[in-house]
């Protein structure tokens, strides 16, 4: 809640505005509140929220001493760090030569209509998936290969990727 310059933020937003910081509180303590451990710092939160949310990295930026353009200059370079809200299950889908050599474009495809998303907008509205594609998962004997978190599944086909998120749906749903 933006307030107006001069204007106190009323008790139980402030309130409400720590308890969301209460958790990253506990993940800075644990790291000393060490400007070093910055990498290390940004991956808890992002584990904890999914992604890395603006008003936490300004929080952590002022919490660290640092200057906020330190911090989102870390988040922006590594491709590890997301800005944008992620879902639960992050798929990856290799698009590597011996991925796309051995048809990853139709398992691409697949999952794109099965999740209802697409590249611009590649998270599901229920924040239960996000799909991206990688140059390389490093598993060329398994081409075309998709990993779903740290669950890699190789020999891919547009059917068994389809499948593998049918699966995750229904255990989300029981």
């Amino acid at each position: 809640m933006d307030q107006a310059p001069g204007i106190p933020e009323p008790p139980v937003a402030a309130a409400a505005r720590w308890r969301s910081f209460a958790r990253v509180c506990e993940i800075l303590d644990r790291n000393a509140r060490n400007p070093a451990r910055l990498i290390p710092i940004l991956q808890e939160v992002q584990e904890e929220y999914r992604y890395l949310p603006e008003e936490v990295l300004t929080f952590v930026a002022t919490s660290l001493d640092l200057p906020p353009a330190r911090v989102f200059g870390v988040a922006t370079f590594y491709s590890h760090f997301t800005l944008k809200p992620r879902g639960k299950f992050t798929i990856r889908l290799c698009d590597g030569t011996a991925c796309h050599v051995r048809k990853s474009i139709p398992i691409l495809e697949a999952l794109y209509e099965r999740l209802k998303i697409d590249p611009a907008n590649n998270t599901t509205r229920d924040m239960l998936f996000t799909l991206e594609t990688v140059s390389c998962l490093g598993a060329c004997g398994l081409a075309p290969v998709v990993v779903i978190n740290d669950d890699v599944h190789g020999l891919m086909t547009p059917e068994k990727a389809v499948a593998l998120v049918d699966e995750l749906v229904a255990k989300e749903t029981t």
